[in-house]
């Protein structure tokens, strides 16, 4: 039996919890804690939130201990003045990077969770759960499994910019120069953190429409109006040499699964395709019409996968890895 959606993007206050991370607050969600469940941790993209799981996070917590967490930088967890790779290291500063990321993820695992743990992130959050995978492998305390909604590919890395087109590789040294300077950054946050501007993006992330909604506007709104918000932007769009997916999943034993959104408007499913004959990919499956968001936008198809797979990997019960495969 499903838990019936939560009627607005905020959680119960009694789920929302604060942990203390090298000094910053983290903040994250959980219905039930320390239940001896394989638990299953939720990891959203950029400029979203913990709040982005409000259709899954009670609906996976029957079957598992879920908990969604806001990555530091976002939602309500603190947010360091960024220090980019080249600039020197001053006090309270932080380095907004994939590793920072997994570093957080992996330090939350250690500290709150002593149970089998999953990870499942959407967008930007994907290549963070591939991230605090390996380490967690390296650690000897690998994840049972690792779920990609719609993973970031990232376009815009260096390791890529011989896909570009000729004409912006040109301007790419004066963009890099640009996007340094904070007057810059904090121009751009501002223009693109307006309710209107937030609702549009979600319009064009959520094909269909559906779940587009005022109180997912005012909850990603309430993230972007926090101190020190235009700080991790800054940090991340000067993320031009970072990790990438394919990199992370090549080095990968963890099982993983994929679920994609065939009208990702940025995120083209073809590319999952191409991710999907990795050794360490179990399962693709693609979503016809939905976008990249696609356990927001239609929670009702996306959770039952969602169990599906998880469930799978907590019994152990997945068929053998053999280089992948794919299910529309």
């Amino acid at each position: 039996m499903q838990a019936a959606p939560l009627p607005a993007a905020s959680f119960p206050e009694a789920w929302v919890h604060t942990w203390t991370w090298n000094s910053q607050d983290i903040s994250f969600a959980s219905p039930s804690l320390r239940t001896g469940k394989d638990v299953v941790l939720l990891i959203h993209g950029f400029g979203a939130c913990k709040e982005h799981w409000r259709f899954n996070l009670g609906v996976l917590n029957e079957r598992f201990e879920a908990i969604a967490i806001d990555l530091i930088g976002f939602g309500m967890s603190a947010k360091p003045n960024s220090r980019l790779a080249d600039e020197p290291a001053s006090e309270g500063s932080l380095l907004y990077c994939i590793d920072t990321w997994a570093s957080q993820i992996c330090d939350f695992i250690a500290a709150t969770i002593d149970a089998p743990v999953h990870l499942v992130g959407n967008s930007i959050g994907g290549v963070v759960a591939l991230a605090a995978a390996r380490r967690l492998e390296q650690s000897g305390h690998p994840a049972r499994s690792v779920v990609l909604i719609d993973c970031a590919q990232r376009a815009i890395d260096d390791k890529r910019v011989a896909e570009q087109p000729l004409t912006r590789s040109f301007g790419r040294p004066l963009l890099k120069t640009l996007v340094k300077q904070r007057w810059l950054t904090t121009a751009l946050f501002r223009s693109l953190a307006r309710p209107g501007v937030i609702k549009a993006v979600l319009r064009q992330a959520y094909p269909s429409g559906a779940n587009v909604d005022d109180s997912l506007v005012q909850r990603l709104q309430a993230g972007a109006d926090a101190s020190g918000a235009t700080e991790s932007f800054r940090g991340f769009i000067n993320l031009f040499n970072d990790r990438l997916a394919p990199e992370l999943l090549a080095e990968l034993s963890t099982p993983v699964r994929l679920i994609w959104g065939q009208a990702d408007p940025w995120e083209p499913v073809a590319e999952a395709r191409r991710w999907s004959q990795m050794d360490c990919v179990q399962e693709l499956v693609e979503l016809e019409s939905l976008g990249h968001c696609p356990h927001d936008e239609a929670p009702e198809q996306v959770n039952p996968l969602l169990l599906k797979m998880l469930t799978a990997a907590a019994d152990d019960s997945a068929p053998a890895v053999n280089g992948g495969g794919s299910t529309s």
